[in-house]
């Protein structure tokens, strides 16, 4: 599995306007929705919300990886995000988070939901990708960095 194949150079958003975790998630989904016609902003938000109450998905090192399962969807659907100042996403590690990748999955799928935020997960735990990232210019930009990056595993 190749990261390419669920997330789409249009649904990488590289300036992130929103300055807390409700609207950064909720900036993204609204991202999510216009590119995916049928899906509602509003319920992809809710999901993630949901989720964030079982406890945060900042992962530390200014990395968050918001996911969700939703009845009725063909496969996987992501979007990333990077915020040049840095959001309190209530991280374990209690620092900023700068790098988000929001991620669904079909509902019954926990075998390739797993397997995409291992995936996911692994990358962003570089520190030289993070660095590379964040100093990316613009959404092809931060794009072919994931994509490259992650062809070489």
């Amino acid at each position: 599995m190749r990261i390419a194949e669920f997330l789409r150079e249009d649904l990488v958003f590289p300036d992130l306007a929103s300055t807390d975790k409700a609207g950064v998630l909720g900036e993204l989904c609204a991202g999510l929705a216009r590119a995916a016609p049928g899906l509602s902003a509003a319920r992809l938000t809710e999901t993630l919300l949901e989720r964030e109450k079982l406890g945060s998905t900042g992962i530390g090192e200014g990395v968050a990886i918001p996911h969700g399962k939703l009845p009725g969807l063909p496969g996987l659907i992501a979007a990333f995000a990077r915020s040049q100042k840095g959001v309190d996403f209530a991280s374990i590690d209690g620092r900023p988070t700068y790098l988000f990748f929001v991620l669904f999955a079909p509902e019954n799928s926990a075998g390739l939901h797993l397997k995409a935020l291992a995936r996911i997960s692994r990358l962003f735990k570089q520190p030289q990708f993070r660095q590379s990232i964040l100093s990316a210019e613009g959404a092809a930009g931060i794009f072919k960095i994931i994509s490259d990056e992650d062809a070489k595993y």
